[in-house]
């Protein structure tokens, strides 16, 4: 691991994101809170906060953070069948909480799969990205409208 023993405690916030894809059955099922497994996302949220606790854990070298804060969003569009998480982490500390807001969101998502997955196996699960951080010696770090459009054209 790194040594980030000489770096002062700050204030760090990651905000990571995700989308899963589905048929409209499926996606109706999560709307209507209909699914024979339960309550869909609210089982999600617990196991992508579950996730983020335990991200130290799961990747190799990745240093064990006492998060303050583990937030899980989901936004539904009913247009595309897709659900979009956002997971936002806190801390106090010596090194960043990047890689437990993506750990949460793929967790969260890959909770919906399988809660859904005998509906639907055809679920896509994909562009999760951070989509921004603060704290640290890097400072403030935002996604930008050109990254995100740019691979969204790529992805066409």
């Amino acid at each position: 691991m790194v040594d980030v023993g000489h770096k002062p405690a700050s204030d760090r916030v990651a905000i990571a994101s995700g989308i899963i894809s589905m048929s409209a059955e499926s996606f109706q099922k999560v709307a209507d809170g209909t699914s024979h497994k339960g309550d869909v996302l609210g089982i999600a949220r617990i196991a992508g906060i579950m996730a983020a606790k335990n991200t130290g854990q799961l990747i190799p070298l990745c240093h064990p953070i006492g998060l303050t804060r583990v937030a899980i969003e989901f936004v539904l569009d009913p247009e595309n069948h897709a659900i979009k998480c956002l997971a936002t982490t806190q801390t106090v500390g010596q090194t960043g909480v990047e890689m437990e807001a993506l750990t949460a969101v793929s967790v969260a998502l890959l909770t919906i799969y399988d809660m859904l997955k005998a509906v639907d196996r055809s679920m896509v699960i994909g562009q999760i990205q951070l989509e921004e951080k603060r704290g640290g010696k890097s400072g403030h770090w935002i996604r930008s409208d050109h990254v995100t459009n740019a691979r969204k054209a790529a992805s066409s």
